[in-house]
């Protein structure tokens, strides 16, 4: 099995120890680079190109967000999870307009963590309850999903959903339908969308 590789951007030696020491117990994942600054990890980011990047945004200097925008067309196949002390909507949404595709807080469990990374790497798009919640009303308030004429009403089902954090397991439970219908419904809607994962197709809907 394809080890999953995995670099950090954390300035606070406690908690970028605790998260190496959390992908380093896991037989899924590889750490391949860890920094603490935006700088060092825009320097290594191109030839590392790790599967997943977790980074955080209130660093010294470079902020997290403009690591990813200067790193993000080097690392096509990169994505990268915002792990941050921040839950405001003006970080939020910059950051996934920069191309985060995950945002976690840094209060989320030990346990959540390594599940969120496995399911960003499987084109999810994982982000604490909070944040998720803050993405939908602004859905909300902009264009709804049922307002979508491109989707079916299965499909604006299931992008509901999707926008509301649930993993496809899920999603699949609360539409009494299998995991690989669900996913089947997930690749049309990133079709139609011509986005590539969930926060693209939330964003697109947004009209963002």
């Amino acid at each position: 099995m394809k080890l999953i590789t995995v670099a950090i951007v954390e300035d606070l030696s406690e908690v970028r120890e605790s998260i190496e020491q959390l992908i380093t117990g896991s037989e899924t994942f590889l750490l391949t680079g860890s920094f603490e600054n935006a700088e060092a990890a825009c320097e290594a980011l191109p030839s590392l190109k790790p599967d997943l990047v977790i980074m955080d945004i209130n660093l010294p200097g470079m902020t997290g967000i403009e690591c990813i925008r200067n790193v993000k067309d080097q690392c096509p196949g990169t994505q990268f999870m915002m792990y941050t002390i921040f839950e405001d909507d003006e970080k939020v949404f910059e950051a996934l307009e920069a191309g985060a595709h995950g945002y976690l807080l840094k209060k989320t469990p030990r346990e959540t963590i390594l599940k969120a990374l496995l399911e960003l790497y499987e084109g999810g798009s994982p982000m604490s309850t909070h944040i998720a919640r803050k993405v939908i009303n602004s859905f909300e308030k902009r264009h709804t999903v049922q307002n979508n004429p491109f989707l079916t009403p299965r499909e604006k089902h299931v992008l509901d959903l999707l926008a509301k954090g649930f993993l496809y397991k899920e999603i699949a439970e609360k539409s009494d339908l299998s995991i690989n219908t669900i996913k089947q419904h997930i690749h049309k809607i990133y079709e139609k969308l011509h986005v590539s994962n969930r926060t693209e197709a939330i964003n697109k809907v947004l009209g963002k």
